[in-house]
């Protein structure tokens, strides 16, 4: 995938054209061939005009973060690479087999001034997508973002998944989390204030009750509403020198998984238009876009497919069984992220989520984004899925990433979330690339998602290698 597209996400996120057109193009050069010097100078350049405008400074400014963040991806040599697969695989790949690893595109890299930069977990990823790589491997597949299967089969054997009700309600959970981000010690200057959000769950979802606020490690915070995409509990706090700048909150919620029997749904039903169903079947660039991958994809695997029903579970299937899970770049510097997967045939969570919302959207069916975090027990991390919409039922769960784990439950994982959720989720966005309360000026550090939290200054944007974050989590 061509790097310049970072810079022509930064047009699309502020929405303007730049005036000089000469820079840019020469900018967008560089990016291709990989030169970021070149283009981190150009870029300071063009912001020194006085005839740049405040917004085309703020797209390019963006363009040279992006870059800078790739680069932080993009981290390891090819010592690096083939000293990890000899201590973790018990072999030392040739330069013949380096070589098709990276033509087939399961060894990911860019090239960065001249020099092969390889992924950072490039080499992990490598063994979960690659059935050749694995061919010479002794050691077992690199683990995935899937939870035990114990715990999967916990939240299976609540529910018949062939008989019975329309839909059932698994026993709830109830956690107490502690959340901390800390800013790194010199980060910004003694005596400057430091603006953070950290997550909280969301009170107007369903399945998640009972949400109580304990304690914040500042006097004065501010909770947003669910009316905003992405909930949060938003602190301020001065910087010392020398010393990290810590913010945490305290909260309790009950979580309760939800499952509908899809065998029992209304295969004649038409779609829904008591709902937005224009919003929930539209596009939305950069991520959701019916491009001609996507529609060529779509169509090749539902042209027998006729019904609401029939086209989730053919899509459903289709990525569970594709588009193994693999450790993600930072969504802030993909263009499209639908179009990643397919390109690069894996995905993270979050990644295969849109693709599915995507698909199912070109279809006519009514799909969302939602997110926040895995709860189960010694397996918490950050988490994304989705919901579709069937007329007379209503907004159901879909979890495509924990349907395609390779446990012993697989057959009945894929059964039960297509249709359903367990009850260790910590919900905290019903959408995508929504706005803060309060309003964040500057550029997030993760512009789709929000889960692991966001700080900023009067001045700038601080990124995710500056700070640290950390859930600790009690069940009662």
């Amino acid at each position: 995938m061509k790097t310049i597209a970072l810079i022509l996400f930064g047009f699309l996120l502020y929405g303007c054209s730049i005036s000089n057109q000469n820079g840019v193009s020469q900018i967008d050069s560089e990016i291709e061939s990989g030169n970021y010097s070149n283009a981190y100078k150009l870029i300071d350049s063009i912001v020194a005009l006085e005839e740049t405008s405040d917004n085309e400074k703020q797209k390019l400014l963006f363009t040279k973060d992006s870059l800078q963040r790739v680069a932080l991806d993009f981290n390891k040599d090819i010592s690096d690479v083939t000293l990890w697969i000899k201590e973790n695989h018990g072999f030392e790949p040739s330069s013949t087999q380096i070589e098709r690893w990276e033509r087939e595109k399961v060894l990911e890299y860019r090239i960065i001034d001249n020099q092969k930069k390889y992924f950072r977990n490039a080499a992990a990823n490598l063994f979960r997508i690659s059935e050749n790589a694995r061919s010479f491997s002794s050691s077992q597949k690199p683990t995935s973002d899937t939870p035990k299967d114990s715990l999967l089969v916990e939240a299976l054997q609540e529910v018949d998944l062939n008989n019975g009700s329309l839909n059932y309600a698994l026993p709830p959970k109830t956690m107490i989390v502690s959340y901390t981000l800390s800013v790194k010690p010199n980060v910004v200057k003694d005596g400057e204030v430091i603006r953070a959000w950290l997550p909280y769950p969301r009170k107007d979802i369903s399945r998640q009750t009972n949400v109580k606020f304990i304690s914040a490690s500042e006097t004065n915070y501010i909770l947003s509403n669910d009316k905003t995409v992405h909930t949060s509990i938003y602190m301020e706090k001065e910087a010392q020198a020398d010393e990290a700048t810590v913010f945490s909150v305290e909260f309790e919620f009950t979580s309760q998984g939800e499952w509908f029997n899809f065998n029992q749904f209304d295969k004649n039903k038409s779609d829904s238009k008591s709902i937005d169903y224009k919003y929930y079947t539209s596009e939305r660039k950069p991520h959701i876009q019916f491009t001609d991958a996507i529609k060529d994809l779509t169509d090749s695997i539902t042209k027998d497919a006729s019904t609401t029903s029939s086209i989730v579970s053919t899509i459903y299937n289709h990525i569970v069984e594709n588009y193994p899970w693999a450790s993600a770049l930072e969504y802030s510097t993909i263009n499209n992220i639908p179009e990643y997967v397919i390109e690069n045939r894996k995905g993270d969570c979050g990644q295969v989520a849109l693709l599915l919302i995507t698909m199912l959207r070109y279809k006519g069916v009514p799909a969302r984004w939602q997110s926040g975090w895995m709860m189960h027990p010694n397996e918490v991390n950050l988490h994304d899925w989705a919901e579709y919409y069937i007329e007379g039922i209503g907004w159901i769960p879909i979890d495509v990433s924990f349907g395609r784990s390779e446990n012993s439950s697989n057959l009945l994982s894929k059964l039960f979330f297509i249709s359903g959720i367990d009850s260790y989720r910590l919900y905290v966005n019903n959408d995508y690339s929504g706005n803060f309360y309060p309003e964040k000026k500057h550029p997030r550090s993760e512009t789709v998602d929000f889960q692991r939290g966001e700080v900023e200054t009067k001045f700038e944007n601080i990124y995710f290698n500056k700070w640290t974050y950390k859930m600790q989590v009690v069940y009662k």
